[in-house]
């Protein structure tokens, strides 16, 4: 399905809110399926030639970004503001080694995924699973995940945004695509099910916190103790939240919660949220980044610890826009030590997440046999509490209360067949 034709047949709706495009609730597998997880992210260029499409192809979703034209022209508006842009954003590729980090990286976690879901719960399902990358923007596409899925003999899907804070412009726009391809033909209908968010998943979390101890490491111990911790997430217009009620900042800031309540036994460094990537004049969601390290540069902060909230891997706006243009003008701004932190790439607890909130979307209708088949599944997500509002403290300026994460820390705990072996060897 070629661009024009996703916005010809394009129509807003609330399931770009509530991502009811499918549904959450678990689908059911049988030994001998094969579940195909479909992990969706926005892609990036892999080579120069590639930005200028790349971006045409971002300018023209109308689930991401609202364009004051209509229909007709936006084609070429959007051809116009991709050619403008190629060559400035090309140079900030060739910073980056020339291509987008992204597509490695995704395509390093869906290995690591597929190897961890058929290790823990292959022999309880009874069912293979198999991970395809779908990229909104670039390839894989969604189509070519499609064709692959049917050449594998897929016959049930779970949906894994790589967004762990359900937004309209991100998991929304891959899902409307990917129901638009549905109902055109292009994409075989199966029984599927939606991980919505995983916000506060403990696992994803921790891991983020990992990484956060890491960056801390590379201030000089005589700073250390006095780093402000700075969460940028990507930002979105303001209308998204304020007219359509759009989750995401509300669960961008439930992750910071869940963050700062785990460090709450370690340190008590000074945090703040903010948000980056602002294009146009319309209203974005604030404070930006860049607003925020001025602001701390002038209360007298000299160290920054940046973390990429909204991000699970290296991409342009980490490895360029966080780490050498921000960079720059933070130290223009004052700042004297500033780092940014690693993406979560494949981090284990972050990959072991993924499975659980994977698996979480599946019930088996005939446990298979083996030693996993002594644990039972995560809890469904929609099952699983909502964190209660009252004690969310970390909120924006003008919080609406639109949503709270769920609540996974009651999930069971699941033995893996190897510690399963342990412990009888123990016993």
């Amino acid at each position: 399905m070629t661009a024009r034709e996703f916005l010809k047949a394009y129509h807003y709706d609330e399931r770009l809110i509530t991502g009811g495009y499918y549904l959450q609730e678990p689908v059911a597998v049988e030994p001998g399926d094969r579940v195909g997880v479909v992990m969706m992210n926005l892609g990036g260029p892999m080579k120069e030639e590639d930005v200028e499409p790349f971006l045409y192809n971002q300018f023209m979703d109308p689930a991401a970004s609202d364009l004051p034209v209509p229909k007709r022209p936006r084609h070429w508006l959007s051809r116009l503001i991709a050619k403008k842009r190629a060559q400035s954003v090309g140079e900030d590729y060739k910073m980056i080694g020339g291509n987008s980090p992204i597509n490695q990286l995704t395509r390093e976690q869906a290995v690591s995924l597929e190897t961890r879901l058929n290790e823990r719960y292959g022999a309880l399902t009874g069912a293979q699973f198999r991970t395809y990358v779908a990229m909104r923007y670039w390839k894989p596409s969604s189509e070519n995940c499609a064709r692959q899925m049917e050449a594998d003999g897929i016959n049930k899907v779970v949906l894994l945004p790589l967004y762990p804070q359900y937004s309209k412009t991100t998991t929304g726009a891959s899902l409307v695509y990917w129901k638009a391809l549905e109902e055109a033909g292009e994409l075989q209908a199966r029984p599927t099910s939606l991980v919505y968010e995983y916000a506060t998943h403990p696992l994803y979390v921790q891991a983020l916190n990992e990484r956060i101890c890491e960056g801390l490491q590379r201030f000089p111990h005589s700073v250390r103790n006095r780093v402000h911790l700075v969460f940028s997430a990507q930002g979105t217009p303001a209308k998204e939240m304020k007219q359509r009620r759009d989750p995401y900042c509300c669960l961008v800031h439930s992750t910071v919660q869940a963050v700062m309540d785990l460090r709450a036994e370690k340190d008590d460094l000074p945090f703040h949220v903010a948000f980056q990537g602002k294009i146009g004049p319309a209203e974005w969601l604030t404070p930006s980044t860049l607003d925020t390290l001025k602001a701390l540069a002038e209360e007298g902060g000299k160290a920054v610890l940046i973390i990429p909230v909204a991000f699970v891997s290296d991409h342009i706006e980490t490895a360029y826009e966080l780490d050498i243009k921000v960079r720059e003008e933070a130290q223009q701004a004052g700042i004297e030590h500033y780092e940014v932190t690693r993406g979560l790439n494949s981090h284990p607890l972050f990959i072991e997440a993924l499975a659980e909130a994977v698996a979480a979307q599946v019930s088996a209708t005939r446990p298979g046999e083996g030693d996993g088949a002594v644990a039972a599944l995560p809890q469904p997500i929609p099952s699983l509490p909502r964190r209660k509002a009252k004690h969310r403290s970390v909120r924006c300026h003008q919080c609406l209360c639109i949503t709270e994460a769920h609540c996974w820390d009651r999930q069971q705990a699941i033995a893996t067949p190897d510690e399963v072996r342990r412990d009888r060897n123990a016993a």
